[in-house]
């Protein structure tokens, strides 16, 4: 079955796309939802037409993505988890953690545009930011524990322990 999207769809294509899906998923799914129509000789012209009168348009669209998507050079993000005692977190971190983030960072992003599996482990990881068909940023990111601070310490404090280790010694040494 030949349908033209009308709405983008994760997975599928984006808005304008003609493509062709199998007759179930597009007469029981994209139809009814209204996220496609039938590619008939008519509506396919009618698509080239408004294609054609918005070429101008979806370059401005695409250029204004690519100027957004300077905003995100250099840009490299740190969050922070619960974590259990191994290096699994509890939950997971996504596209809307992602989404904060950024926010903090004053790079507004909405949470649709970003593209990322579900992370569940402590470590550096990338994101992908789709701003436009044509234009994607990748962002990366390090998922490092809440209370990683706190932890810093106690490895010094090994070190510490060494010492008074050595120094009981030396005491002992002196008394006999």
């Amino acid at each position: 079955m030949k349908i033209i999207l009308k709405k983008d769809v994760h997975g599928l294509g984006y808005k304008d796309d003609v493509l062709t899906v199998k007759d179930g998923y597009g007469r029981n799914y994209l139809l009814p939802q209204g996220y496609a129509v039938l590619a008939t000789d008519k509506a396919l012209k009618v698509l080239a037409e408004e294609l054609k009168q918005r070429a101008h348009k979806l370059a401005k669209i695409k250029a204004d993505a690519e100027a957004a998507a300077k905003k995100y050079e250099g840009v490299s993000l740190v969050i922070t988890a619960k974590v259990s005692e191994g290096k699994n977190i509890y939950g997971s971190v996504g596209a809307a953690q992602i989404a904060e983030a950024l926010g903090a960072k004053g790079i507004e992003t909405n949470q649709k545009m970003v593209v990322l599996k579900a992370v569940k482990e402590l470590g550096s990881y990338t994101a992908v930011i789709q701003l436009h068909k044509e234009v994607a940023v990748e962002v990366p990111f390090e998922v490092i524990a809440e209370n990683a601070p706190v932890e810093a310490p106690k490895a010094e404090a090994p070190a510490k322990e060494e010492k008074p280790a050595e120094e009981p010694a030396t005491e002992e040494e002196v008394a006999e």
